[in-house]
């Protein structure tokens, strides 16, 4: 049986760190951390987040690990509406990375931190 998107992303969910922006800022402020935005270019340049590395979620696998390439990087991930980042996440801890965090809250509150 297929699963949908709202399916998959409770099912992925509780096997992720969720933090706020505040959260995340907070922490980025201490560990260096790296803020990827997995929105496409159209969508981030419309409302651009300030710091925000901007990946779209179709390519971050195969950009991030020439960006960053230590495994032991904490990776912040936002979108609108916190679906790709949750998918995002999934696949960055599945190809190494050991801090991964998505960043729950809505995207003006994400892009206003």
């Amino acid at each position: 049986m297929l699963k949908s998107v709202p399916e998959l992303i409770q099912e992925i969910r509780p096997k992720i760190r969720c933090v706020t922006a505040a959260e995340a800022k907070q922490e980025m402020a201490h560990n260096d951390g790296v803020l990827i935005d997995v929105r496409e270019p159209m969508e981030a340049a419309q409302n651009p987040t300030p710091y925000a590395l901007n990946i779209p979620r179709g390519v971050l696998e195969m950009k991030v690990t020439a960006l960053h390439p230590q495994e032991e990087t904490p990776i912040y991930i936002h979108c609108a509406t916190g679906a790709r980042a949750t998918l995002s996440a999934e696949q960055l801890l599945r190809i190494g990375y050991q801090h991964v965090s998505v960043i729950t809250c809505d995207i003006e509150t994400i892009c206003s931190s």
